[in-house]
């Protein structure tokens, strides 16, 4: 059942009508097609109506709600019937097969197409390329076979004009793995001619339309030809509008046949025949004397070219036949009418040759090779059947016989298959139920096909006869056989019915309904009857493409051969062979139905469909398949749709079978008077209890689904949690053995830094975890003060005193000088060392300052160049006490010749480079530039001495205690800070 279409839509299955009858059958398919319904279901079986317009409904995501679903799960679909042929394949390891009926124009065609596209589609999940080759060959093998099998007809505008069965394996995995093709009956007639206002097949006027120039001229046809087979021009053809893009599938055909496999050669030669079928069209035989003569002998030549034969050949093969009288071989010439039946039975054989050999290319590709059962597992099949329907034309003759008793053998596997296995499955459940009488039509196959006394038994008869034979003679043997047959009869045995004419009409009255054929042409379609010289002429082409299509050319003339089957007793062969192949394997059944004749997506004829309803068998089937029951399922898998309805059944039962269970489950629901237990299936009475049991479970399903939904995210949030807190319990022991280790390892090499030389200076740190790294910085600054007071600890005032001034020095220039001359001892007061003749006379004079000034101690003292007020450079030297800074003349006994006090000066600048210049700032403005001179050794560098000399402190009481600011500047300071530091304050200002 199709649980997701509302009853707006009609019934989805046909069995679930509340009266089988055919007005209701009827109502429920019209409102289905109007409402683009174009499926519906009959049990299994398909119903499909055609919508003459393009529908959304086969794209990719239409394919994945179907894929792997049970048929009622979903609304009524050709992939639904595809998907159940592919599963019972895959999972029971079983044949299938697909059979697609219907009159022409009711869609057969299409619905083979999108049955082979669903197969391609969830095929080959690995994407493995050879299996993707296949699937490609075969998808590209109907293009080409619509090209040279279908027509255009007045009922359809591409109507298959051949039967066509496939055979698509598949490995152990399902995948298709190769393929093969059968094709039936092709309707080789419509070459030579077409009824009104239908077409030759599509190659013929796709190569013509579609060909390029080149090709054209090459095969000889130009604008200004006629198509005489074709009844029209190749300069109406080229102007002519139409639905069909003949220009545009000639080069779509091309494409595909060069992807299965087709060689240039190959395609050449496939123009080159119909090319020559067009030529040989255009013959006329005339009748010079007792001569007959080719008028228009140039076709001749053109012939002989496309055929890659002599001219003379092919002229001979025209208009003689020869016969071998025992040892003699003689040359009869035709008449002029039997030249132009030669020419026909050409045209028709050179077509059928080329399609058969089109079809056997295909199959050399497509068939599976070097499979090997052992090593690959079993090759499965699923078939595909897609062929001509019913058909009743104004005139109907031998091939519309033919296709008629096709479907009547296809009728009576129906009937066997489907019909009578539904009233079997009542018996072997034990169900009593009332027989339902169908039209069992073995009785019309019979009258066809039966040993001597069938029609096609008396046409091979009448075809053996010795002497001239005639379609009369058939007649009169079908009426004298056939008398009292009561399928059968004829005008000679209806005197009064003036629909048949007489020696000429007979009616059969098929399961489709009556239908009168003309016995005109049946003797020689039947016989099909061709020259052995024109087999002679084409296997002798120097073209191998050719040669290969007439293998029994190569018979000499005196052999002897067999006589050749007729052409009904050929089809009647394949027809059984076909049957049984179909009966072997699980049928599965598309029944195509048209809606109108005029091709309008709009129109419902209600007879128009009311006939094919009838002739197709499909009220039989529902009544069969209700049989007093609208349903029947087997107890799993009923069970496994409906237990959650049920107390008893939910989520699994303790029943002692699941027969019991699903009665239990019924008597629950209060059904139990409208059922019935078989062996392995519970069958359903009316469709009201199915509606009920769907929606009972539609509501339970809801229910379900949100206690699934509440325990799975329960679950999930479970998971979630399990897994955060054990991620976090590893990272907390994972931290916690980090830390250890860090520790740990420092711990072993810091463990002996008292007895090492440098106090562990050369110990490799090791590195932290990151939640240690404050704690590592904080570590280091405690070795670094440990080591500094293991360096200072055994100094004298002196050497600490020293040490201080050089980091006053290092905390004041801030790394902005390559050299402090931190590495040799400072002596502050080099006046006395850098000159040692006049040290006695600087000695006088810094004594007499000392007095003078009050200063307590010398800070630096050095020989200097500097710039005076003139712009001229001269030799002076600078004395810096703790109170002063003097300027002195050397080359005057150091006479002070400018004293400074140290609180005019502002600031002091040095270079960043490895010269002495130095800038003293005062209030005044009036800045003092020296450049140091005279250092013993050269080079050596005093610029930290004398910075460390005028660098002073501001000094400070903070609540009784002495303390002192150093102003320091920083580049990213926004605004001035002060933070701590071990002898007072730090005040941090914007250095920028």
């Amino acid at each position: 059942m199709a649980e997701h279409e509302s009853l707006e839509f009609g019934k989805a299955d046909f069995v679930l009508l509340d009266n089988v009858s055919l007005e209701e059958f009827m109502a429920n398919l019209k409102l289905r097609f109007e409402k683009g319904r174009i499926y519906t279901y009959i049990g299994e079986v398909v119903v499909s109506v055609n919508p003459y317009r393009a529908m959304n409904i086969y794209g990719r995501d239409t394919i994945e709600q179907y894929k792997g679903r049970e048929l009622y799960e979903r609304p009524p679909h050709l992939f639904a019937i595809a998907d159940a042929a592919y599963k019972a394949m895959k999972r029971r390891n079983k044949d299938t097969c697909i059979v697609i009926s219907g009159e022409s124009g009711a869609g057969k065609t299409e619905a083979s197409k999108y049955i082979m596209q669903y197969i391609a589609a969830i095929t080959n999940p690995g994407q493995r390329a050879e299996v993707e080759r296949v699937k490609n060959m075969l998808l590209k093998s109907n293009c080409v076979l619509e090209a040279f099998g279908n027509a255009k007809t007045n009922r359809n505008d591409n109507s298959s004009r051949f039967g066509k069965y496939m055979d698509i394996n598949f490995d152990f995995k399902g995948d298709p793995i190769g393929g093969h093709i059968n094709n039936y009956l092709l309707e080789k007639s419509r070459v030579i001619f077409q009824q009104e206002g239908e077409r030759s097949f599509h190659s013929f006027y796709q190569m013509v339309k579609g060909g390029p120039e080149s090709l054209l001229r090459s095969l000889h046809v130009t604008n200004t030809f006629q198509l005489f087979y074709s009844s029209i021009s190749l300069l109406s053809l080229s102007l002519s509008q139409s639905s069909i893009d003949d220009g545009g599938d000639f080069k779509a055909v091309a494409d595909a046949m060069k992807v299965i496999g087709f060689t240039a050669d190959e395609l050449q030669t496939v123009y080159k025949v119909l090319a020559t079928i067009l030529h040989l069209g255009n013959l006329t035989f005339g009748v010079d004397g007792d001569t007959t003569l080719i008028e228009n002998s140039k076709v001749v030549a053109v012939i002989g070219d496309l055929l890659a034969t002599k001219e003379e050949n092919v002229e001979k093969a025209l208009l003689y036949r020869t016969v071998a009288t025992g040892r003699d071989v003689i040359d009869k010439q035709h008449t002029a009418q039997e030249a132009s039946y030669g020419r026909d039975a050409l045209a028709k054989a050179m077509y059928e040759r080329m399609f058969c050999w089109i079809v056997g290319r295909i199959n050399d590709v497509i068939e599976v090779k070097n499979y090997d059962a052992k090593v690959h597992g079993k090759n499965t099949v699923i078939g595909v059947l897609d062929i001509y329907g019913f058909e009743i034309f104004q005139n109907n003759s031998f091939e519309q016989f033919c296709i008629n008793y096709c479907n009547e053998k296809l009728q009576q596997l129906f009937i066997q298959l489907v019909l009578r296995q539904e009233q079997e499955e009542y018996q072997r459940e034990g169900i009593p139920w009332k027989h339902i009488d169908f039209f069992n039509n073995q009785i019309i196959v019979d009258l066809v096909e039966l040993q001597h006394k069938g029609i096609f038994s008396v046409l091979d008869e009448a075809c053996m006869n010795v002497g001239k034979v005639t379609d009369k003679v058939f007649l009169q043997g079908l009426n004298s056989k056939l008398a009292n047959h009561a399928h059968y009869t004829s005008r000679k045995l209806s005197p009064t019915d003036k629909s048949l004419e007489f020696d000429r009409d007979f009616r059969v009255r098929h399961y489709a309904g009556n239908v009168v054929y003309s016995v005109v042409g049946f003797i020689d379609k039947n016989k099909d009857t061709l020259f052995q010289d024109f087999k002679r002429l084409l296997y002798n082409s120097s073209n191998p493409v050719l040669k290969v299509m007439w293998p029994e050319g190569k018979l000499k003339i005196t052999e002897v051969t067999k006589r050749p089957l007729t052409a009904a007793t050929l089809f009647k062969n394949s027809m059984i062979a076909l049957v049984e192949n179909l009966a072997c394997k699980e049928p599965y059944y598309v029944r195509c139905i048209k809606p109108n004749d005029v091709k309008s997506p709009l129109l419902f004829e209600h007879e128009r469909c009311r006939h094919q309803v009838e002739y197709l068998g499909l009220l039989e089937n529902v009544r069969v398949r209700r049989a007093g029951f609208a349903n029947r399922q087997e107890y799993p898998r009923f069970l496994q749709r409906y237990k959650m309805i049920s107390e008893f059944t939910w989520p699994n039962h303790d029943l002692p079978s699941e027969k019991e269970a699903v009665k239990k489950l019924l008597q629950g629901c209060g059904f139990e008077q409208d059922v019935a237990y078989g062996k392995t299936k519970v069958f359903i009475r009316t469709p009201r209890t199915l509606f009920c049991l769907e929606e009972q479970r539609t509501e339970m399903v809801g229910r379900i689904v949100l206690f699934l939904q509440k325990v799975w995210r329960g679950t999930i949030a479970r998971m979630r949690y399990r897994r955060m807190r054990a991620a976090v319990i590893i990272l907390r022991a994972y931290r916690r053995f980090k830390v250890k280790s860090y520790i740990k390892d420092v711990n072993r090499k810091f463990k002996n830094v008292r007895s090492m030389k440098d106090h562990g200076k050369h110990v490799k740190w090791p590195t932290p975890p990151k939640v240690l790294r404050r704690f590592e910085e904080a570590l280091r600054s405690f070795y670094n003060r440990w080591w500094a007071w293991m360096l200072i600890k055994d100094m004298t005032p002196e050497e600490k005193l020293r040490i201080r001034a050089k980091g006053a020095t290092l905390e004041a220039l801030k790394d902005q000088r390559p050299d402090l001359g931190l590495q040799r001892t400072w002596e502050g007061n080099y006046l006395k060392r850098d000159s040692p003749d006049t040290a006695s006379s600087f000695t006088l004079v810094s004594s007499e300052l000392q007095r003078k000034d009050k200063f307590m101690r010398v800070l630096f003292s050095c020989n200097v160049r500097k710039i005076n007020r003139f712009h001229k450079a001269e030799d002076r030297a600078v004395l810096i006490t703790d109170r002063h800074l003097y300027k002195m003349d050397p080359l005057k006994q150091y006479k002070p010749m400018k004293s400074i006090p140290l609180y005019n000066v502002t600031g002091i600048s040095v270079s960043p480079g490895k010269d002495q210049l130095v800038v003293f700032h005062t209030k005044d403005s009036r800045d003092l530039v020296v450049c140091l001179k005279g250092m013993m050794p050269a080079g050596d560098s005093r610029i930290g001495e004398l910075v460390v000399g005028v660098y002073v402190p501001i000094q400070c009481s903070m609540n009784g205690r002495k303390c002192t600011i150093i102003v320091e500047p920083k580049i990213n300071q926004s605004q001035p800070d002060f933070t701590k530091s071990r002898s007072g304050y730090i005040l941090a200002v914007p250095g920028n």
